[in-house]
């Protein structure tokens, strides 16, 4: 499984830029791998991206907006969905991950099974 961040590098948007830098640096710290694929320097990278978010999570008007995450080829979110998945330490089961041991992830999920 791979990770996929969707970013801009050229963004004018000041806000996106620090939405991406906050989840590449997020996944750096916590020693996920990940590929970056910047829409902006790639048509293709941006094509892709487009086409291969579900309809249902679409914006109403417009393209969707890095960053977007995928793992493989399966869309997992956009930057709110990993800034909610983070607050909750559910950063690994959100990219579709196992924790590593002994992490509050790991722990938490051996709870709820228990």
């Amino acid at each position: 499984m791979v990770i996929k961040v969707y970013i801009a590098t050229s963004s004018g948007s000041t806000s996106i830029k620090k939405q991406q830098q906050m989840v590449l640096g997020l996944l750096e710290a916590m020693k996920i791998e990940f590929e970056e694929k910047d829409i902006a320097a790639n048509e293709e990278n941006r094509k892709w991206m487009r086409e291969n978010v579900p309809e249902e999570c679409r914006p109403a008007t417009g393209n969707p907006l890095p960053p977007l995450i995928f793992n493989d080829h399966r869309y997992i979110g956009n930057y709110e969905d990993f800034f909610e998945a983070r607050e909750n330490n559910r950063v690994f089961t959100f990219l579709g991950l196992t924790p590593p041991p002994g992490s509050k992830e790991a722990e938490s999920l051996a709870r709820q099974e228990a």
